[in-house]
């Protein structure tokens, strides 16, 4: 029975393929692939058919992909990340059994990979947001960012459509004063641009950029990710590393 994969392709860099995902890709014949990634992953991708999966309404791509599986595998490089903000968990569902999920370094891992920052530093960050303004949703009593924004707080912002200077006041009465920021535009791909700063200077760093697609004639989210927090310019020595050397790693046996 034929499979239909779906690989975790993270912000698009093939180089961040998993070894299960490449050694799937290649023995896939069709691929479905969104822009811009048939062109960053191309040479994985000679010979094969290669597909948008958003040019084809649900029933139609179902069908279209039942019939491909008569002849062999099918696979979707998944962008992002595949555990959040997916649209392909429908295509799983559908798929069942003959579904399979190969999970990759998503954007949120390239990111911090990039920063060269660990997101829930102790003592310097307690936790990690994930959040969308798209997804938060706009009734009355529907949270803003302001308020998942707090000290001690990590944001990552996925999908941001609040101009800049908006998102700025909404996470300064959140923080309640001045954190770092940084904004990774098209991470991994043609095009990548990374901004850091604060938010006292970010609006005025980053000027008229359009790293959100505001201005657009579409509209469509932006492939930017915003990351938010004391953790992003924390600067921490080994006084954590040698507590747990004492108190947790050398009770497993660490001598």
């Amino acid at each position: 029975m034929n499979q239909v994969y779906f690989l975790g392709a993270g912000p698009g860099d093939p180089e961040l393929l998993t070894l299960r995902a490449a050694r799937l890709l290649a023995a896939c014949p069709v691929i479905y692939a969104p822009t811009p990634f048939e062109e960053t992953f191309a040479a994985h991708l000679a010979g094969k058919t290669v597909l948008v999966p958003f040019n084809h309404y649900f029933k139609e791509l179902t069908d279209l992909i039942e019939k491909q599986l008569e002849t062999g595998p099918v696979a979707f490089l998944v962008p992002g990340d595949l555990t959040f903000y997916s649209p392909f968990q429908a295509l799983v569902d559908a798929f069942g059994e003959r579904a399979e999920v190969v999970p990759g370094v998503g954007t949120a891992n390239a990111a911090a990979a990039y920063l060269k920052k660990t997101l829930d530093l102790p003592a310097v960050c307690n936790r990690a947001i994930l959040a969308s303004p798209r997804t938060l949703g706009d009734s009355p009593g529907a949270p803003r960012m302001g308020d998942l924004a707090a000290p001690g707080v990590t944001l990552l912002i996925y999908m941001n459509n609040l101009p800049l200077p908006e998102l700025v006041g909404q996470l300064r009465s959140g923080y309640g004063r001045n954190v770092a920021i940084a904004i990774l535009h098209r991470l991994g791909l043609p095009g990548e641009e990374v901004v850091r700063g604060t938010l006292d200077d970010i609006v005025g760093t980053v000027g008229d950029r359009d790293f959100f697609n505001l201005n657009g004639p579409d509209q469509r989210p932006a492939l930017t990710l915003v990351l938010v927090g004391e953790s992003l310019d924390a600067v921490t020595d080994g006084h954590w590393w040698d507590h747990r050397r004492d108190h947790i790693w050398k009770v497993r046996g660490a001598e």
